[in-house]
């Protein structure tokens, strides 16, 4: 197994989302033991503390359409920094959310670093939404809506060019994986963008390790890396009952470890964060734990 430095970021942005509770993900996360759980695994771990965010009562929304528009690009732009220096470093950056928003900062430090190599990245997004409204198709104006759209060049610009350049990953190497619940709007956008899109019934028809295979073939081609990005509503709610926008069918327990087992085997995995869980909504701090069995399937957890 590929031995690791990894530092772990916290990121409790909840501007993005509507309803309060995803900024203190990254506090469950810890709770939860992930730095432990990470180590056990014979890999060296630091914590990088969490990224500046804006408190929501402290700001008006603005633009309905963008709400928290300013805010959201300001942190993204922090965790865009934080991300970047801890590639620089020859680590592993760790983004533990927080709202699916934040994605769009994770995203552009990997890509700028990368880009200033001559080098691509691959996504891999696992979501129960394809996040791929724009300010013109979102119902709520929420944010959290929007990141995959806008890291594959669609969508407000100011947040396209968070890495300098678009699209910060390019369709052809960005794969959606769990996808259930779209907007009628997402489905054109999704199209245009050239995403590689497998829904529920894809798994259900094809199963979760054909669907991962491809998903690592199609992300990796001509990239240095695959950069993994796990929304906690692509499981199944039974599974992962703290999240803000839960949706039935989800993925089962076993057929999301070995998506991260499968990842890890692959050896391309580079960077790689797990948001949107809501402990408010949560029982026992269930859905971090979760998602720290899973970050321990996706650094190399075997069960032989």
């Amino acid at each position: 197994m590929l031995q690791r430095k990894v530092t772990v970021v916290g990121v409790p942005l909840d501007l993005g989302a509507g309803r309060r509770g995803v900024d203190m993900g990254p506090s469950a996360f810890r709770l939860a033991d992930i730095h432990q759980h990470v180590r056990e695994l014979g890999h060296e771990v630091d914590d990088a503390g969490d990224v500046h965010v804006e408190i929501a009562e402290t700001h008006d929304p603005g633009d309905p359409r963008l709400k928290y528009l300013s805010e959201i690009r300001g942190t993204c732009e922090g965790l865009r920094e934080t991300v970047g220096a801890v590639l620089d470093h020859g680590r592993m950056p760790l983004v533990l959310g927080g709202d699916h928003s934040i994605a769009m900062g994770t995203i552009a430090g990997v890509a700028r670093h990368h880009a200033r190599r001559g080098q691509r990245v691959g996504l891999i997004w696992f979501d129960a939404h394809a996040d791929s409204n724009t300010a013109d198709s979102s119902p709520s104006g929420n944010i959290h809506g929007m990141p995959l759209a806008v890291s594959l060049g669609v969508g407000e610009p100011s947040l396209v060019q968070l890495a300098g350049f678009a699209p910060m990953v390019e369709g052809a190497r960005a794969v959606a994986i769990g996808l259930r619940d779209l907007d009628l709007a997402e489905r054109e956008v999704v199209r245009r963008s050239g995403l590689h899109a497998y829904t529920m019934r894809d798994i259900d028809e094809r199963g979760m390790r054909t669907v991962v295979h491809e998903a690592i073939e199609l992300a990796s081609a001509g990239t240095a890396g695959i950069h993994v990005s796990f929304d906690m509503d692509a499981m199944d709610p039974d599974e992962a009952p703290g999240v803000g926008t839960p949706s039935p069918g989800g993925l089962s327990y076993r057929e999301a470890h070995l998506a991260m087992e499968m990842l890890a085997d692959c050896g391309k995995v580079v960077s790689a964060e797990f948001v949107e869980v809501n402990p408010i909504l949560d029982h026992q701090n269930r859905t971090a734990r979760l998602g720290v069995t899973l970050v321990a399937s996706l650094l190399g957890k075997r069960i032989l």
